[in-house]
């Protein structure tokens, strides 16, 4: 699979799991696939399992992606996850073998107060 098609298939990816679509979503993964969490140190393994886990999931999900880059087997996903409403910011990392994912891993981080020892140096967003 060439990276125009990934990407493709990423854009599919974070569109339905805005829309939760739960089988559109998983689409993108091998039958084995794994997931981590390391925040919480949770690891999923294979495809069902995963997308159990996010059906289950009772909190309204949206999803906003800001960058999609990467090549070859490797991409990198850099998105604002809302659990109803409260944003977090979120970055996952797929590798892929024949074209779908074998192992993703999501990191998420709160927002937080700007240190006002560099506010002459920063743009707020």
């Amino acid at each position: 699979m060439d990276d125009r098609s990934i990407r493709l298939a990423l854009e599919r990816h974070w569109t339905a799991s805005d829309a939760s679509d739960f089988d559109v979503e998983h689409e993108i993964y091998r039958e084995d696939a794994v997931l981590d969490y390391p925040q919480s140190g949770e690891r999923i393994r294979g495809r069902r399992n995963i997308q159990e886990s996010r059906f289950v999931q009772p909190n309204k999900k949206r999803f906003a992606v800001r960058r999609i880059v990467g090549s070859g087997d490797l991409w990198v996903t850099e998105f604002t996850l809302s659990y109803d409403d409260r944003p977090s910011y979120t970055v996952s990392i797929m590798e892929f073998r024949d074209g779908l994912v074998t192992h993703e891993t999501q990191y998420f981080a709160q927002s937080f107060a700007p240190a006002p020892s560099r506010a002459h140096l920063v743009e707020r967003t």
